[in-house]
């Protein structure tokens, strides 16, 4: 082996083609897209350089502010829920139920696995108001208040998709976060309890800084997954009332395929690969800086 990985020939054969291949589907295409914003027009009309106009025309227009602003808005709130509660859930997994948490880590999993479209519709007719009432309403009427219309504004429409988002994800990143806790040392945990340790002690101490590696990989994956939302958001309000649920991405398709705007929707995706890398750098140095300074 350590002859095969000195030959620079050998490493070149049985890496080459994997690097060609991953170049031909990864990289081309993102300096492709990179190449598009300096152009304006489609494939029918052709295209025409203009250099830092769509850069321009992303500064200063109003459907991308607010596109970027829910955008961002969603996905900090939701990485911070879908995240908590899956935390909270691996936690609830390993101190209380132990070996007897397969059945519920089973059903906390499932919406997992339901396509988005059907956990839309649930979630539409759970909070309908019209032409019947649905669960949620009645629940609410059952207590003395007044149905609402979810869907009718930007503010609730926004609440339901950050619950259906939760829903649908917080098993995942529970399942995630309970491998990252088995592998904690139970003498280790045991040791605490015997010294005296509260559990909120055992917690601060011992399981999140010996957890911290999976709680990071969560918090990335969760960010990038939110910032590129878009299939949930069409299938549950199309990014309505108006624009007011629209993300970058709804943004960024309706300007390449339903107006024709290549070079402009090339410049929208170009700023979110921007903020998803922002993101996560931001991410990884907090978590090197506070592991430094324990």
């Amino acid at each position: 082996m350590n002859r095969v990985l000195g030959d620079r020939r050998a490493i070149v054969v049985l890496l080459g083609p994997a690097l060609v291949l991953y170049s031909l589907v990864m990289l081309v295409p993102v300096v492709w897209s990179f190449g598009y914003t300096a152009f304006e027009g489609n494939a029918i009309s052709g295209f025409h350089f203009v250099g830092l106009d769509n850069f321009r025309e992303l500064v200063s227009d109003p459907k991308a502010h607010e596109a970027l602003w829910f955008t961002v808005r969603f996905a900090l709130v939701l990485t911070v829920v879908q995240v908590g509660a899956g935390y909270a859930l691996a936690l609830f997994y390993v101190f209380v139920l132990r070996r007897r948490s397969g059945l519920v880590r089973t059903l906390v999993f499932f919406p997992v696995v339901i396509p988005t479209v059907a956990v839309a519709l649930l979630f539409q007719q759970l909070f309908e108001v019209a032409p019947r009432t649905g669960p949620v309403n009645q629940l609410l009427e059952l207590v003395g208040l007044s149905p609402v219309d979810w869907f009718s504004a930007g503010g609730t429409s926004f609440v339901v998709l950050l619950l259906m988002e939760t829903w649908r994800s917080m098993g995942f990143y529970a399942v995630l976060l309970y491998a990252g806790l088995i592998d904690i040392p139970e003498e280790m945990i045991e040791s605490a309890r015997l010294d005296g340790a509260s559990w909120l002690a055992l917690v601060r101490h011992i399981v999140v800084p010996l957890s911290l590696p999976v709680l990071l990989a969560s918090l990335v994956f969760s960010i990038n997954g939110t910032l590129k939302v878009f299939d949930s958001v069409v299938a549950l309000t199309s990014g309505g009332p108006g624009s007011t649920t629209t993300p970058l991405t709804l943004y960024m398709f309706q300007t390449s395929f339903a107006y024709g705007q290549y070079g402009y929707g090339s410049t929208i995706a170009l700023l979110l690969s921007v903020l998803c890398l922002l993101v996560t750098l931001v991410i990884f140095r907090s978590a090197r800086r506070d592991a430094t300074e324990a």
